[in-house]
Parts: C-alpha cells; sequence; structure tokens
C-alpha cells in the first residue's frame, strides 16, 4: 500500500504531468493507464524524488512533517533556477508578502533580499521611521545571524519569517558593515507605511519622497503632488534613495505623470518579446532632479531611468543597486504562492542595469549634501 506521504508526492507529480503533458497522448483501458513514452519520461524524471522520500521515510531518525517535506521539494525546485528573486512561498510566507505591499504588517521595518552578487542576504533598505531604522540599521548591512543563529541564502524565508516575530518581542540581528560585525536588538512593532512625503524647501523648490511603490503609492503621490502645486513649487526634487522598489505598475502611473509623452521601460522575456510600457501627453512642466543611492532599487530605477533617458530630469547621489529583472508574482488556490522572474528590464535608451545600476549624472557620496546639491541644480534651471 502506498504512505499518505507517497500519495501525496505522487499527486505532485501528477499536477506537475498536468500542467507540462497535457497535450500529450495516454489512454485508459480498465484500471490501467496507457501513456506515450513522452508522457512517462515526464513521470520517470520525478522517481529519484520519489526513491528519496522514501528512504527518508524508512530511516530518518525522527517522523518526518509530509508538509515540510512537499514544500521542501518544491522549494527546491525555483532554487534550481539559481535567481535570487524567484521563490516558492508557503502559505504563511505568501501571506507576509502581501502584507509588505499592502502597507501595513508586523515586522522591525527592514526590505530584505539576497545580494546577487554576493548570495548573501542583504539589507536592501530599512523603513523610514521604523523601528529598524532608529535602530541604526542601514541599507547594504549584510545579515550575519538572528537571534545569534547564524544564517545563509537558502534560508532567506526562515530569515524573514524570524524577523517578523510577534508584536512587541525583541530580535537581535548581527549585521556585517564595512568590514566589522554589529549587534542590533530591535523591537518589533505594527508598522504602517506612508510611501511619499513632501514639503517645499528654499520658499519655492518642492520635495518628494517615495519610499517604495506599495497599492496606495500612487494615490499618495497625487494628493502630495497636487499641493506641492497649489504652493507654486518652481523646481522638483524627487528622492528615491533606499527605495527598494515594489509594483511596476505603480511606478509606470507615477512616470506617467511626469515625462510627456515617451517611453517608460520595455521589458524582454525569453522568447525575445518586446514590451512597451509608454506614457501619454501628460507632463509636469518643472525641473526635476531624481536622488539616488545604493538602496534604490527596482521600480526605483524604473522611474529614474524613465525621468533621465526622457530628459525629464537628472540623477543626484550614488550608483543605483542594479536590478533589471521583473518578477510575476502568482497566488495558488490552497493560499501559497511564488514569485517568478519573467522578463529583463531595459531602460528607454535600451540600457540594461542588472548587476550595474544607473550612474548619477552629479555624483555625491556625502549623504547629508546630496539634497542641496538638488537644490542648487534646480536653482540654476530655474533662473
Amino acid at each position: 500500500m502506498i504512505s499518505k506521504k507517497r500519495a501525496l508526492i505522487y499527486s505532485i507529480i501528477l499536477v506537475i504531468v498536468t500542467i507540462i503533458g497535457t497535450t500529450l497522448f495516454q489512454v485508459t483501458l480498465g484500471n490501467k493507464v496507457i501513456v506515450s513514452k513522452d508522457l512517462y519520461e515526464s513521470y520517470s524524471r520525478y522517481n529519484k524524488l520519489l526513491g528519496l522520500e522514501g528512504l527518508i521515510e524508512e530511516g530518518y531518525y525522527k517522523e518526518v512533517s509530509q508538509d515540510k517535506l512537499v514544500d521542501g521539494a518544491l522549494k527546491g525546485l525555483f532554487e534550481g533556477l539559481e535567481d535570487p528573486y524567484s521563490q516558492y512561498y508557503t502559505k504563511d510566507e505568501f501571506e507576509t508578502l502581501k502584507e509588505q505591499t499592502s502597507g501595513s504588517f508586523v515586522g522591525i521595518g527592514v526590505y530584505i533580499g539576497v545580494n546577487a552578487e554576493d548570495n548573501k542576504i542583504t539589507i536592501i533598505s530599512p523603513i523610514e521611521g521604523s523601528p529598524a531604522h532608529k535602530a541604526g540599521i542601514k541599507s547594504g548591512d549584510i545579515v550575519l545571524a538572528v537571534d545569534g543563529e547564524a544564517v545563509s541564502s537558502k534560508q532567506l524565508d526562515d530569515v524573514i519569517k524570524k524577523i517578523k516575530g510577534k508584536e512587541n518581542t525583541d530580535v537581535k540581528l548581527t549585521v556585517q558593515r564595512d568590514g566589522k560585525r554589529l549587534d542590533f536588538t530591535v523591537k518589533r512593532q505594527t508598522i504602517v507605511t506612508k510611501s511619499v512625503v513632501s514639503e517645499v524647501k528654499d520658499n519655492d523648490i518642492g520635495y518628494l519622497r517615495i519610499t517604495s511603490f506599495d497599492e496606495n503609492t500612487y494615490k499618495e503621490f497625487k494628493e502630495h503632488i497636487d499641493k506641492l502645486k497649489e504652493l507654486n513649487i518652481k523646481g522638483l526634487v524627487i528622492d528615491l534613495r533606499d527605495n527598494p522598489g515594489g509594483l511596476l505598475d505603480v511606478c509606470v502611473d507615477i512616470a506617467d505623470d511626469l515625462i510627456g509623452k515617451g517611453t517608460i521601460v520595455y521589458t524582454k522575456d525569453n522568447s525575445g518579446n518586446k514590451e512597451y510600457y509608454k506614457s501619454d501627453d501628460k507632463e509636469l512642466d518643472l525641473p526635476i532632479a531624481v536622488l539616488i543611492n545604493g538602496g534604490s532599487a527596482s521600480a526605483s530605477e524604473i522611474l529614474t531611468a524613465a525621468l533621465v533617458d526622457n530628459n525629464k530630469a537628472i540623477a543626484i547621489g550614488e550608483t543605483s543597486f542594479g536590478k533589471g529583472l521583473v518578477q510575476s508574482v502568482k497566488g495558488l488556490k490552497d493560499g501559497t504562492g511564488y514569485k517568478l522572474t519573467t522578463a529583463q528590464y531595459y531602460t528607454p535608451s535600451g540600457d540594461y542595469i542588472n548587476k550595474k545600476g544607473i550612474q548619477p549624472k552629479v555624483v555625491e557620496k556625502d549623504e547629508e549634501k546630496q539634497l542641496q546639491s538638488a537644490i542648487d541644480y534646480l536653482k540654476k534651471q530655474i533662473k
């Protein structure tokens, strides 16, 4: 008799084969199924998986969790891509992912990921005003341990879960910064993010900071930009420093309101097919400066490149993170989900920035001087 665990793995294989082999020939004859050679080979490629599952079931020194075995197999499927941005999510992990783009979640307020260059878990950016930000955690910090337990890039999902935890409890993060080992104890809190803030600088320069591209970001952007225009600003600083990115469609909507008629970004899939995202005639008729740094990634880089390549702005600060890949996030019926890199994106001028980032026209490594540098540039444009 087939064990419940093995039956479950068989069912997974059947689902996979159904997906990849729906056009392959098979015939039911009594209680037997006769299949084509191609379909048989599709089944047989998973023989090793079934064999190892049986060995684990028979020989492991303690009881094995059926669900964890299956989740591990599914995670391994995505790990085989060797792409830090593609992964399978359990039900709890997928809920966490959705929370992060909704603007409210429990945690310490950091965006983390695996650096494609060194394969290390890295702080992409802390959320401004969050417990992590107040504690002194910075973009680029390499996460070495959580609560004293060493971590690796293969454990990203577990690391995120450990950091998140329960509200009003502490978590200890050990990070590496500039070759030094630093410890931070941070209290977990409910993080309600406002992704856009704004004010007027030097009487007539609008300052607009976008911290992420979430579900409500475009609405917030419209409210703030309309308010700044009512105050008769003559130039605009868009601050994308430490903005790790987010939803592509939100970024495109914002770019559409700024650059006038032109190309915002285009993507290329694994067949070489290109998809162009275009803007209409709407345009913000003001000189613009964009602030970027090593924590500006993904959608932040798309917006920066759209403004720069369409001659609507210059970039000031430091080289951006360098993420030129597009992910599609899909939920499955059982509440699990996955994120898969489905395309590369290119700037309007055709530049592929993955792993190299965007070079600012005005390089200013001193964080304290970057905003003033942008204001000075805009003042010259106004005259």
